[in-house]
């Protein structure tokens, strides 16, 4: 028996990954930056609890919060490949994570006014406190 030639439109190498690996640190050093940014911060509002007023407070935490964005947008923008997609694309994923993202903040505010609401039904009688005040007032009276 002879031996058989296939012709087979499959190539086989080993690819060459010794150029990728620049981006990939690049991307390990920005995403450690970034962590290190947030723990440093989050570190700080620890040691100095009690001693910082409610802006500075309010304004480090808002910076976490944004750096965290950012570290999210990154990964998602270089891991999922978002970052070279077409507009509408990228759309179709931050409306709704925006919408889901306010719907939670109206909720909370909705449930906030309804827990403040619940015992004057809906003001149309004075709430409990306003009621004993006045009973206290009535009795001194007497």
């Amino acid at each position: 028996m002879s031996a058989q030639h296939f012709d087979n439109p499959e190539i086989t190498f080993q690819p060459d990954h010794s150029g990728g690996t620049g981006k990939i640190w690049k991307i390990f050093w920005v995403l450690s930056l970034l962590t290190i940014i947030e723990l440093a911060l989050g570190f700080f509002l620890y040691a100095k609890h009690g001693d910082l007023g409610y802006v500075t407070v309010l304004s480090t935490k808002c910076a976490i919060a944004i750096l965290t964005l950012a570290k999210a947008y990154y990964i998602v923008s270089v891991f999922m490949h978002l970052g070279d997609e077409v507009r509408n694309l990228i759309m179709t994923i931050v409306v709704p994570l925006v919408l889901f993202v306010w719907f939670i903040i109206a909720f909370l505010a909705d449930g906030n006014s309804w827990k403040n609401l619940r015992n004057t039904n809906a003001g149309s009688k004075p709430n409990q406190t306003e009621q004993i005040q006045k009973e206290t007032n009535e009795k001194a009276e007497h």
